[in-house]
């Protein structure tokens, strides 16, 4: 049953969004409620599936579409082609992305589309002809990609907006299997296994054609930029607010320090579907025109509060190609096209893969309270276990990387400059790390010839090896304006031992992190010292 459009609810203003076409208006309840519960449960549209609730299969997978203002691309920092890494399929005047239902509040859909496995062929008519599937599923189908079939639905959606992507860039060389395979790092499969699966991945990107149902959805969303932001009940707990100017958020922020700043809801979300906590007063942020830019400055490249993870790290990885294997390895794409990198940096985890690195590059937060602004270094941003620097009301606007350690520029302060981005975990994709690592390194010219080179400056930031993200400041200074030689580099490695304390759980022992943490300097060392390599 497809659900017809809903009429204007009396009382507070509803979540309004597209759905099957048609705008649809829902009345905001709880607003920790998901799309995957709303889809399910109100809608009774079963074909999106539930597997872990957390984010981490892909059987929920679902497609997101909304009007593509460019307002997070620039000439400076473009987005990639689609076809590489699973990044927005950007077609009809619209941006679409894959995103896990399971763990997005249904009224973060608010002014979007909403597209699931059902929108991909017409359902069967009795005693009609069988209905045309969607190259996707057809070469599932084909190449017999399915077994149990509880993970298929997420799968076709994902290679949908794979083959769309494809299909409206023809003159595009098609994506190879390892290409597929990083598009779908997204979704697990637990029977079928993966070769049939990228063999109907490579075989759906014979059929040229676009084929994902987007005629009409744009004249929806322009005509839903004038409803007004949905609402709760006065007085009802959680209450959800979604400003839509910086000022206004900061003045909500302000009146209401104790409430939650909602992003992506990546982490946020498994609070509410996996341990059922309160969240109390939500303000969501994707709604911030502001918090949306990326632009290259001339002090860095500034990445908004509210900007994807996808488009973040595809911008960090134009300026910083040394940073690509961290960024496919940096959870699945339907993740990193809900979480943002604020959100991931202001969580303040210290397993969190994308603070080391960042840390390493110097990275700077834009700090907001009221109509105040400051400016501080990441590393100082972290002051205990789930503790920061923020003061009541205050909020990150964005994160800045200086240009310093990027390669290429004509600056000489850039040469010389080595930037290393490491994540150690048990599994390769889709994974928390034991220990992850950021390093920089600038080296100098030797004094004398034949002499080593001198290590002019150096940043080395480790996760998992602390309460926190943090800098090794004992190995730091072993190397600071010392020659780059290998008992300066084993100065720096014992160093470590003092510069962490690490604990041991269930993902790596003390020891290991140790041993580690020691491994990645010599890696460093093996790429920079002369004659040596990675």
């Amino acid at each position: 049953m497809t659900p017809s459009p809903s009429p204007l609810p009396d009382g507070p203003a509803p979540v309004r969004f597209v759905f099957r076409g048609q705008p649809v208006a829902v009345p905001l309840g709880d607003p920790t409620r998901t799309v995957l519960q709303w889809l399910r449960e109100d809608a009774r549209q079963c074909g999106t599936k539930e597997g872990c609730a957390e984010g981490d299969c892909g059987a929920c997978t679902v497609l997101v579409a909304e009007l593509d203002t460019d307002a997070a691309a620039t000439a400076a920092a473009p987005l990639p082609s689609a076809t590489g890494h699973g990044a927005a399929v950007r077609a009809e005047g619209l941006r679409i992305r894959p995103v896990n239902a399971c763990i997005r509040f249904l009224p973060s859909l608010h002014g979007k589309a909403l597209l699931t496995v059902e929108d991909l062929a017409p359902p069967p008519t009795p005693g009609g002809p069988a209905p045309r599937l969607h190259p996707a599923q057809q070469a599932l189908v084909d190449c017999h990609g399915s077994q149990c079939g509880f993970c298929t639905p997420g799968f076709v959606m994902t290679m949908a907006a794979l083959h769309e992507a494809h299909a409206r860039q023809p003159t595009a060389p098609a994506p190879d299997r390892a290409a597929l395979a990083e598009g779908l790092a997204g979704n697990l499969c637990r029977c079928t296994g993966y070769r049939p699966i990228l063999d109907a991945a490579q075989q759906m990107l014979a059929d040229p054609v676009p084929r994902l149902p987007l005629a009409g959805l744009r004249p929806h969303l322009l005509a839903l930029q004038d409803a007004p932001t949905p609402a709760t009940e006065p007085g009802a707990a959680p209450a959800w607010q979604a400003p839509r100017q910086l000022d206004e958020l900061a003045r909500l922020r302000l009146a209401h320090p104790e409430a939650r700043l909602l992003a992506g809801g990546t982490d946020i979300g498994l609070w509410v579907t996996k341990q059922f906590r309160p969240l109390g007063p939500l303000i969501w942020l994707g709604d911030v025109a502001e918090l949306q830019q990326l632009q290259a400055t001339p002090d860095g490249l500034e990445i908004g509060a509210a900007v994807p993870l996808e488009d973040a790290w595809a911008a960090l990885t134009h300026h910083w190609p040394a940073l690509r294997p961290l960024w496919r390895r940096f959870a699945g794409p339907p993740v990193r096209h809900a979480g943002t990198l604020v959100g991931n940096l202001a969580n303040g985890s210290p397993i969190g893969d994308a603070a080391p690195v960042l840390m390493a590059l110097g990275a700077a937060l834009r700090l907001r309270r009221g109509s105040a602004e400051r400016w501080l270094a990441l590393q100082d941003f972290y002051l205990g276990y789930q503790q920061n620097a923020l003061q009541p009301g205050e909020f990150v606007q964005s994160v800045r990387v200086p240009w310093l350690t990027a390669p290429g520029l004509d600056s000489a302060t850039s040469r010389g400059w080595t930037v290393q981005a490491h994540k150690v975990s048990k599994r390769r994709e889709c994974d928390i790390s034991a220990v992850s690592a950021g390093l920089a390194l600038q080296l100098g010219p030797p004094p004398a010839p034949g002499a080593p080179p001198v290590v002019q400056d150096v940043r080395l930031a480790f996760g998992g090896m602390a309460a926190t993200v943090r800098r090794a400041a004992g190995a730091e200074a072993a190397l600071r304006g010392q020659p780059w030689t290998p008992e300066r580099l084993a100065a720096a490695q014992q160093a470590l031992d003092q510069d962490f304390t690490p604990l041991s759980d269930l993902r790596a022992s003390a020891a290991y992190r140790q041993r580690v943490a020691r491994a990645l300097l010599q890696r460093l060392w093996l790429a920079t010292a002369e004659g040596g390599a990675a």
